[in-house]
């Protein structure tokens, strides 16, 4: 039995839709043009006018040879050719075909030097399309950009971004796999200095549209730059109101001063890695205690005023069954955490010269998570509750009519291809921790087609704020919302979230101070959003979606993409070793040795008390064995080992080892077996031919 209340809100849908129908009528004519922002010298966009790329299958797109651009990268690095190639020559691209075989995507390409290639791109042939049917289209065509945008083939096109990501230092105090940039490991030291970290980020206000991105200062381990901190004052300074900080955490951990200090200069999120609820799931990263280190992080980086987003990079056989224990952690915890986000393993850095065999058992996919979180929570349906991350897009349009042409800063907006990002939202009682995906009882298909009406009426900022009340009722069914949840939160929520009415719930500003951060979290609802990012790799690069980044890399030449920065071409490894600080060697002399975690070695804590709630299941299971049983190996490390103990092999042992590889394909990637077609007698003929179903080389 519902309360009164509800009843109450569910005639207030019905008579917003009718009234809905009275104001999109009315809304249609005479519709006003789009105005020139001061953030942009190009117009807002009506729905209607935005671009999207080629979607659909069979399609073709253009993508890499992983041994031309590994070959053409070295001979760039080894000074045989000049970098300019890059620039004006379409080096290691071939062409690439996305196709369904067996209900599964994939991506299909040949190189006429080096043979055939392909990969899985989603396991729900449904689901993928589900996402590329919901991208709205691409953002605002990136101008006032020829200095900065100029890298060849890699250029990134369209949109401003909506977080630049720089990295301070390719130093690190751990060295674990998977890693993007295989840290302490290039003989050589990149780190930024002072000027060169001002001038990124001077750099990057001045390409237009002119979005509210976030800074996110990452590495190697950021916090080992000595202008860790000074770095995120002055991007307060000059405006930028998300500073965020990619870390593993182990200085926050050590040091509740040192968490203190980041957020007075203004961290505002920490983007924590997280791979896992225990010290077991953390086993694959070579530090004995790392999951003390997250709860001592997350608590210190918490109580000092900075925000936490659990980063869970997720290597298939490793760790993929952590997905729903990390969920259920954010769940227990919701004053603490309102955002995940699960990167799917991307096959760069020390990874990259991976084998066939140990990519097919590892790769993990967007759809992958997607049906993980359901299995694993029975929370999320694949196509009702999730969505290309690029489907806010149309809201953060809606924030910029509400706006004005006057605002300095447009929003921030995740514009980026449907086959990049997916992300999923879930309500959360703070108070008694129920927890319902908010498109379970917002119909979100419909409500953003609602508000790209909205939008495209140019109505100005009342009406546009009107639009929005009427979509918003009439698209959310009350009986299906948490106990305790209203209308009027839901409304609360869009307005906290874009700033239309103007209405304080505590300042995000530079000068924001605690008593800000407190009021933003007295919310009893806790909005958790479940982001998917799939970085690329040599395996199944779409340059697409490079041209389409919204995460790029602000370096000394300019705003990368951030798949051909750290894959694809690889302009880290050569714009790192152009602009190297140090050779290894010279740095140690003049600055010592810094400490690396690694071994298994324990990280130093002065204390390992939290008041975080934790599954003891959870945190007492064992590390996950799946290729440990199967002889598959999880990093490139074990793979060189495997390598030369298979050299050493006997013909059974051989024999025995493709018979385990063969039930993992079948058992666990649920590949379909072989088929041998044998003449009537029923018994196999000499030349009898084979056909296999595989999805993965």
């Amino acid at each position: 039995m519902h309360a009164p209340m509800k009843y109450v809100e569910k005639g207030l849908a019905v008579t917003a839709n009718g009234l809905w129908h009275v104001f999109n009528t009315a809304n249609k004519i005479k519709q006003n043009p789009s105005f020139t922002p001061r953030w942009s010298d190009k117009p807002l966009q009506k729905s209607y006018e935005k671009t999207k790329p080629q979607l659909g299958w069979p399609r073709v797109t253009d993508s890499l040879c992983p041994v031309c651009t590994r070959e053409a990268r070295q001979d760039i690095l080894d000074g045989k050719k000049d970098v300019s190639v890059l620039l004006n020559e379409k080096v290691g691209e071939i062409k690439a075909t996305i196709l369904e075989r067996d209900g599964k995507i994939l991506m299909v390409k040949d190189c006429p030097i080096h043979g055939h290639f392909e990969d899985v791109m989603a396991i729900d042939a449904e689901f993928f399309q589900h996402l590329e049917q919901s991208f709205p289209g691409r953002d605002i065509r990136a101008h006032n950009d020829e200095k900065l945008h100029n890298h060849g083939s890699s250029t990134v096109l369209h949109g401003r971004g909506s977080v630049l990501t720089v990295d301070l230092t390719n130093r690190c105090n751990m060295m674990c796999d998977p890693c993007f940039m295989d840290a302490n490991q290039v003989g050589f030291v990149h780190e930024l200095g002072w000027e060169d970290i001002k001038q990124v980020l001077d750099n990057a206000i001045t390409i237009k549209p002119r979005r509210q991105m976030s800074v996110q200062f990452s590495g190697g381990e950021p916090t080992m730059s000595p202008y860790f901190l000074d770095a995120i004052r002055y991007s307060r300074k000059v405006g930028y109101n998300s500073v965020q900080a990619a870390t593993n955490g182990i200085e926050f951990a050590k040091s509740p001063e040192f968490a203190k200090a980041a957020a007075e200069a203004g961290l505002r999120y920490a983007y924590l890695q997280f791979d896992g609820i225990g010290n077991a799931a953390n086993s694959h990263r070579r530090v004995g205690n790392l999951f003390d280190v997250k709860l001592r992080a997350i608590e210190n980086l918490y109580q000092a005023g900075v925000d936490i987003v659990p980063v869970i990079t997720i290597v298939n056989g490793v760790n993929n069954e952590q997905v729903g224990r990390v969920i259920e952690f954010a769940l227990d915890n919701p004053k603490r955490i309102n955002f995940l986000s699960f990167q799917p393993v991307s096959f760069t850095g020390r990874d990259e010269e991976i084998t066939p065999e140990r990519r097919a058992a590892q790769r993990y996919t967007l759809s992958h998570l997607a049906h993980d979180v359901k299995n694993q929570t029975g929370i999320g349906e694949p196509i009702r509750d999730w969505f290309p991350i690029s489907f806010m897009s149309t809201f953060t349009d809606w924030a910029d009519v509400v706006h004005g042409p006057d605002r300095e800063w447009g929003q921030l907006t995740c514009g980026c291809h449907p086959n990049c990002g997916i992300g999923m939202a879930v309500m959360i009682d703070k108070e008694t921790k129920e927890a319902v995906p908010v498109t379970a009882f917002l119909n979100a298909d419909q409500l953003a087609k609602d508000v790209a009406k909205v939008n495209d009426g140019a109505r100005g900022k009342t009406l546009s704020i009107v639009g929005m009340a009427l979509a918003l009722m009439r698209n959310y069914d009350p009986f299906k919302a948490p106990t305790h949840f209203r209308i009027a939160d839901l409304m609360k929520k869009f307005d906290k979230t874009f700033g239309a009415t103007g209405k304080n719930y505590g300042k995000v500003s530079g000068d924001r101070t605690k008593a800000d951060i407190d009021q933003r979290r007295s919310d009893r609802w806790n909005f958790l959003f479940i982001a998917g990012m799939w970085f690329q790799d040599l395996f199944n690069y779409d340059f697409r979606r490079t041209e389409m980044c919204i995460i790029p890399y602000g370096t000394q030449q300019g705003e990368i993409s951030f798949c051909a920065y750290n894959t694809g071409i690889g302009w880290r490894n050569i714009l790192e070793k152009m602009h190297m600080t140090a050779t290894l060697t010279k740095w140690y002399e003049e600055h010592g040795r810094h400490e690396i975690f690694a071994g298994n070695k324990n990280v130093p804590l002065a204390s390992k008390d939290h008041t975080l709630q934790l599954n003891a299941e959870a945190v007492a299971a064992g590390a996950q064995h799946d290729l440990d049983d199967l002889g598959i190996a999880k990093n490139a490390r074990e793979e060189k080992l495997a390598a030369r103990k298979k050299a050493n092999m006997s013909p059974d042992e051989i024999r025995q080892h493709m018979e385990m590889e063969r039930l993992y394909r079948q058992q666990v990637l649920k590949e379909k077996p072989t088929i041998q077609i044998q003449g009537l007698g029923g018994g196999k003929k000499q030349g009898v031919q084979e056909v296999t179903h595989k999805d993965v080389v």
